[in-house]
């Protein structure tokens, strides 16, 4: 089989970067010889093992294939069918998931305007006052991403703070973790101290997008809400036959805190990447640079020419926002060969 040419090294997303080498090789290692399927291995049971020592012996961790499948199924369990979700209008369940919590679950999502990505309990506080008895859905999780959609991340006294507000309110609270590493690597804490430690109820954790070829996890704190999930995760085509392939990635990707070292790395070349942008002219860096995005204010008229020497996605096409997206594998040289070409076009 010829070998096929990819693309050039881009800031467009941290989907776009390949596996890393430590993932590789657990996956080659896992194919060896027979295993049970669906989750009777010894992988799996060994990262089930692992989930429960990084988030506290009450986790309980389902494994998925994919960050959107894992997101509604976590919010199914969560939810009657006559509840809602509320999440910030920029949310991945809402903006990005062609409706699929709605479309599969029939949930409603109540979307919330921020200035950050974040959520507050004075914003979601009058939702509640709303609707007509049984006219209406009721508001039962608040959903938040960590970090958010415009990589700002929220602290443990936030997360708290809207937990608290969650339980004197009988609602739940979801996290949205598809970035989760970035975040912790920006906080400095053990991820469990803003999670299951903070009241959270159910975690999507993703790791795809720090170094693993695929593999997302629905996390429960609250073990009311994982009963029969099973039957959720397989009604919803998101059980895996092979599961010790990515139970075996999960494994590698703990191990000696690689999962951190990856994201720690993304997030310092997010800094380095918005610290040299900034020294030119026309860019404006217009949210604060937490985990590993930095949103960047372009010319209109420029932003062609430029993603045509390196692409990137728009965030917003009207405001001229881009989207700069940095990833484990990023390098100095990326960096520093990227810069130059923008200042080109917008200076020269």
């Amino acid at each position: 089989m010829k070998t096929l040419k990819t693309m050039k090294r881009s800031f467009a997303s941290d989907n776009n970067a390949g596996v890393h080498p430590k993932i590789l090789d657990a996956i080659i290692k896992a194919n060896n010889g027979d295993c049970i399927a669906y989750g009777e291995d010894p992988y799996t049971k060994e990262a089930e093992k692992k989930f429960k020592e990084v988030f506290g012996e009450n986790a309980e961790a389902f494994f998925t294939p994919t960050g959107t499948g894992t997101n509604v199924i976590g919010l199914s369990a969560m939810l009657k069918p006559y509840e809602a979700v509320v999440s910030a209008e920029t949310a991945h369940i809402y903006a990005d998931e062609c409706g699929a919590l709605e479309r599969v679950a029939g949930n409603k999502i109540l979307p919330l305007k921020t200035t950050d990505g974040k959520l507050t309990p004075e914003m979601v506080a009058p939702l509640l006052k709303e609707g007509h008895g049984e006219h209406a859905v009721i508001p039962k999780v608040i959903s938040i991403t960590q970090p958010t959609e415009l990589g700002t991340v929220y602290t443990v006294s936030e997360v708290k703070t809207l937990a608290e507000f969650a339980k004197k309110n009988n609602m739940l609270v979801h996290m949205d973790g598809a970035r989760i590493a970035n975040a912790a690597a920006h906080l400095g804490v053990p991820l469990r101290a803003f999670t299951s430690d903070a009241g959270v109820d159910v975690l999507s954790f993703g790791g795809t997008k720090n170094g693993m070829m695929e593999g997302e996890a629905v996390v429960f704190f609250d073990n009311t809400l994982s009963k029969n999930f099973k039957f959720i995760r397989k009604q919803s085509g998101q059980l895996i036959s092979k599961m010790r392939f990515v139970s075996a990635q999960f494994l590698a990707y703990f191990e000696n805190d690689l999962w951190l070292r990856n994201a720690k790395h993304a997030n310092e070349m997010a800094q380095l990447l918005a610290s040299e942008a900034k020294k030119i002219k026309g860019i404006e860096i217009v949210y604060p640079v937490e985990a590993n995005a930095v949103f960047v204010k372009l010319p209109k008229e420029k932003i062609k020419a430029l993603q045509e020497k390196s692409f990137f996605y728009m965030w917003s096409e009207d405001s001229g926002i881009a989207r700069w997206m940095t990833h484990f594998a990023t390098t100095e040289e990326d960096v520093f060969e990227f810069i130059p070409n923008v200042r080109k076009v917008l200076e020269g």
